[in-house]
């Protein structure tokens, strides 16, 4: 159930229309929701001896299940880091606080957390409603967040770093994969904020060039599980089967999956392919419900590296021996490895711009393989499909042969097609002419 969103990618006025409709769509958190979270997970006080980090993440509200374990892997990094003598010989100290699934309260935190807590940089967000509702935060304070998960693309800040996969990482050959094995013809459905409507324009234009056919596209609100109507529109409109392109996030995925089994539409004739459940959603959802069904992600428990191996024995050594782990999760422990060795590189943890400039270049051995930090602020990855098993895991069925380039400002999208982004040169920054 998890995952992101919020874009501006043609006009200004197109993108002011998303961010509206994105923002109207806010869930509205539970009475008893701990907004005002703070756990210090450290001992030490705010003291010269410590670097203090944020962490803001939803601990309750319809994202929590998702958001929680990405908690667990950034936790894990920064206890093991401290553990082998921490950053410039200083110890990271964690404030945490809570998005509580609702994003103007990221907003809120994320401004305590610069402003109070005085934090040199924060590890947050997993939609990207609520990735936006901080961006303009860090932009005008000039901070730095580190982003986990996978997006819609459309955006490249100066002030953020992404670890998760651009479209071109996940969304793009996922689509070009179920053209060449599954079908033609596709129905999109996804949660109804910026990440899955961005992400199903680009996947519109991405089947004109190619040859396919979108034949429906339906929208639920964040959190809602009136799947019914949907289910019904995608049987309508394809009566003999064909490919179902699912960007659900939430529990809404629940009541999907189940509804979709109950209905007889198998993998056999309605294959699934999601890009934001991963092996706590399958759990989460059911096994039963999913096998046979695929996922696009950059990880997967499953990948075959020594790093990979590695990490997940420690990750159930800490929390469990029937934890799993997942690509978002794992983009959130590598990331605070990347953003300590741009700090030892830049030698200070408070000097933003040189932490900044010293994060390009950055490559680190992770449990997907290596990856490194591009000059456009997001990370070169390697791009896997995987399909749901019997035990809940994911067998992969491709992958591409090694690290692909992020691609932020899509090329399929008319208004961005031509376009890129470079931070390593000033000259070029944000958004410039290819």
């Amino acid at each position: 159930m998890k995952r992101r969103q919020f874009v501006i990618y043609g006009s200004a006025a197109f993108g002011s229309s998303l961010l509206l409709k994105a923002c109207g769509n806010n869930p509205t958190p539970p009475a008893n929701n701990a907004t005002n979270t703070n756990t210090n997970t450290t001992t030490p006080p705010a003291t010269g001896e410590t670097i203090k980090v944020g962490i803001l993440h939803s601990l309750t509200g319809t994202m929590a299940i998702s958001e929680t374990t990405v908690v667990d892997a950034e936790m894990m990094a920064i206890e093991e880091i401290n553990a082998a003598g921490g950053v410039l010989g200083k110890k990271i100290e964690v404030i945490k606080e809570d998005g509580a699934s609702d994003w103007p309260t990221f907003a809120e935190k994320a401004a305590k957390l610069i402003d109070q807590d005085k934090v040199v940089t924060i590890f947050g967000c997993w939609t990207s409603a609520s990735r936006k509702a901080v961006k303009d935060v860090f932009e005008s304070k000039n901070h730095m967040l580190w982003y986990p998960v996978q997006y819609e693309g459309q955006e490249c800040s100066k002030n953020i770093f992404y670890t998760g996969a651009a479209p071109n990482q996940q969304i793009e050959p996922a689509v070009d994969w179920l053209l060449e094995n599954k079908g033609k013809e596709f129905f999109l459905v996804g949660s109804d904020y910026v990440f899955p409507r961005t992400a199903n324009t680009i996947i519109m234009e991405q089947l004109k060039a190619k040859g396919g056919k979108t034949v429906g596209e339906d929208y639920l609100p964040l959190g809602n599980t009136e799947v019914t109507p949907i289910i019904t529109k995608i049987k309508q409109a394809l009566p003999n089967g064909g490919v179902i392109f699912n960007s659900l996030n939430g529990d809404s995925n629940v009541a999907f999956f189940k509804q979709l089994k109950g209905a007889g539409m198998g993998p056999d004739k309605y294959p699934v392919m999601s890009v934001s459940i991963a092996e706590e959603e399958v759990k989460q959802i059911g096994k039963e419900f999913l096998l046979g069904h695929f996922a696009a992600w950059n990880y997967f428990q499953t990948v075959e590296t020594p790093a990979n191996t590695k990490w997940v024995q420690a990750f159930k050594a800490k929390y469990g021996a029937d934890r799993v782990t997942n690509d978002p999760m794992e983009a959130a422990y590598i990331m605070v490895y990347l953003w300590k060795q741009a700090v030892e590189k830049a030698g200070k943890a408070d000097d933003l711009e040189a932490v900044r400039m010293a994060a390009i270049g950055q490559t680190f051995d992770a449990p997907e393989g290596k990856v490194t930090m591009n000059g456009n602020h997001h990370i070169a990855k390697t791009v896997r499909i995987g399909e749901i098993r019997d035990d809940g895991l994911f067998n992969i069925v491709w992958s591409t042969e090694g690290p692909i380039d992020p691609v932020p400002w899509n090329q399929f999208v008319p208004t961005t097609k031509g376009f890129a982004c470079d931070w390593s040169d000033p000259a070029k920054g944000e958004k410039y002419k290819i």
